[in-house]
């Protein structure tokens, strides 16, 4: 398939055609559609996630094997030629899994699969945490109820599968009984606290993902995710009046600071070496899977992308700064951690994204950049709409999770937005392994990506205000 879609771009119209006056010389056009053509007929993306995922494997942050990866990026990063290769370490607080089990007891004895979310406390380990539900049809239901009402049952937040769509929308509402569900449990004096997983698949594969803080405090109780058909089971159950009780062991918790870092790979440019132009994904992962979706994927594509570039006789006019992220699902401590290490430079830094939403195709390219860079994302545009991407508008926040807080101090952004109907049946799941990502849709994303950073760091114009 790779192969007829590269004769299709190498027969389409004239070089000039597209050509922009004062934004796209007919030699850059030339060179960003040679690269996207390459990118298409290209395994190295390929090549890199089977390595992380194979090589390192799962990657939860502040891990001996984030460590491991950290190491892979900076070994990877000097086999395919990048001029500087660093990274810039710090701590983090380390939380662990551990080991858990679910299991209804009445109306009748049943496994659960369920997995403990990220900031979970463990079980009493002196005592049997085995107690009746308390049955909440949302979160908000949750929220709303008095304090100490819960105490000595175990609280049951049901919710409903995430229905599929290409840009994911449902998921922020969805997530809010992971994120702020234990505050209100905890409240109200509950043992635990039980959640239907965050995701669209209808299969016994629980969704992890990270809690939210409050303030500096995180859950005294153990808080679990389980399962969609689980949740579906436990709701039929209540609807038909059963008691429900359930039993859980766990041994999830805080095991004191450890450390993390971001791996920063740069291609240096050579008219404007402090003008940078940044890509990258995060490279820690949850621990279920191996961590190939979300998002090995990511540090592969933009990965790929700039060894692309870097094979040409010449480095472009601005830097190409990849950066892999460590430490993004524990609560973008890497991001937040390069916004303040970089922050003298960040004025420099020209336009920002990072490929974090899977491996599927990219569909459509938006913006934030000043009025005078929108003609060049327009022809960035015009150059990949034959790979099935639309131009979407200007104005556009986003630029990916780890992009935000460079964002917040001004830094302009890109997304090119993935196709993610699949996305959250895997999202934080064992199902996120290799076997998930097509090859030929990897390939058209590192197409898109080569043509954005290329003609980012190449063109003479300014995306910052």
């Amino acid at each position: 398939m790779k192969y007829l879609i590269v004769v299709i771009l190498l027969a389409m119209a004239p070089l000039a055609a597209l050509a922009q006056t004062n934004v796209l010389s007919p030699e850059a056009d030339a060179t960003a559609r040679r690269l996207m053509a390459e990118a298409l007929d290209s395994d190295l993306a390929w090549d890199i996630v089977e390595s992380l995922t194979t090589e390192v494997g799962p990657r939860l942050a502040g891990s001996e094997a984030e460590a491991r990866a950290r190491d892979w990026g900076r070994a990877l990063g000097e086999r395919l030629g990048f001029d500087r290769v660093s990274i810039d370490e710090f701590e983090l607080p380390y939380w662990e899994r551990g080991d858990m089990s679910i299991t209804m007891t009445a109306p009748y004895r049943q496994a659960l699969y369920g997995t403990a979310l990220g900031g979970s406390a463990a079980s009493p380990q002196s005592e049997e945490l085995e107690a009746e539900i308390a049955y909440f049809r949302t979160v908000d239901d949750l929220v709303a109820v008095e304090d100490s009402s819960l105490i000595g049952r175990i609280a049951f937040v049901d919710g409903d599968a995430i229905v599929p769509t290409q840009n994911g929308e449902g998921y922020g509402p969805a997530n809010q009984r992971r994120r702020i569900g234990w505050q209100h449990a905890e409240r109200a004096g509950a043992a635990a606290l039980v959640v239907r997983s965050v995701g669209s698949d209808s299969h016994r594969f629980p969704h992890t993902g990270m809690m939210t803080p409050q303030g500096s405090e995180w859950a005294d109780i153990p808080v679990i995710a389980v399962s969609n058909p689980d949740a579906d089971h436990l709701r039929r159950l209540h609807a038909a009046g059963s008691s429900i009780r359930m039993d859980i062991h766990s041994s999830a918790g805080w095991q004191g600071e450890s450390d993390s870092g971001n791996v920063v790979l740069d291609l240096v440019g050579r008219e404007r070496p402090d003008e940078i132009i940044l890509i990258g994904g995060h490279l820690d992962s949850w621990d279920l899977g191996t961590g190939a979706v979300d998002d090995g994927a990511g540090i592969a594509i933009t990965t790929a992308a700039a060894a692309l570039i870097a094979q040409l006789p010449q480095r472009p006019r601005r830097t190409i700064r990849v950066v892999m992220f460590g430490a993004e699902e524990v609560g973008l401590i890497g991001a937040q951690d390069y916004a303040n290490t970089h922050a003298a430079e960040l004025a420099n830094h020209q336009l920002a994204s990072e490929s974090d939403f899977g491996a599927g195709n990219i569909w459509q390219l938006v913006s934030n950049v000043s009025e005078a860079g929108n003609p060049a994302i327009d022809a960035i545009g015009k150059i990949i709409a034959p790979l099935g991407i639309i131009r979407g508008g200007n104005d556009v926040p986003g630029g990916g999770p780890d992009i935000s807080p460079m964002a917040a101090r001004g830094v302009p952004t890109v997304n090119l937005r993935q196709n993610g109907t699949d996305y959250f049946d895997l999202h934080h799941t064992p199902d996120d392994t290799l076997d998930k990502i097509d090859p030929d849709q990897l390939a058209q994303n590192v197409a898109a990506w080569v043509v954005l950073t290329y003609l980012a760091a190449e063109l003479d114009v300014q995306f910052r205000e």
